[in-house]
């Protein structure tokens, strides 16, 4: 569960740099080669973040729809924060 939640942090950065810093200068400042390198990064990370997401659904037996909020809370800027502050309302009605 640790490496799901750290990769979907880092995978919620990058889509906020991509969003807010290399599309800006790609547009703006005609700097294209920042989203070619932030837009690789990120779909790496999107990767990352799909896999740690099945094996933690599947470490936790989460229900399809919990996945599919996960999913979705990941095409969300700043998403990702929502998503995490859900796993851990859930833990504290779980008992130990």
């Amino acid at each position: 569960m640790k490496a799901f939640t750290w990769v979907g942090r880092i995978e919620g950065v990058s889509y906020l740099l991509l969003f807010f810093v290399a599309m800006p200068l790609k547009y703006g400042l005609q700097l294209p080669a920042m989203v070619k390198w932030v837009g690789r990064g990120h779909g790496l990370l999107v990767v990352a973040f799909v896999v740690t997401l099945a094996l933690a659904a599947r470490a936790s037996k989460w229900s399809a729809r919990r996945i599919a909020w996960a999913f979705i809370s990941s095409m969300v800027p700043l998403g990702f924060v929502f998503f995490e502050a859900s796993l851990k309302v859930d833990e504290k009605r779980s008992p130990a």
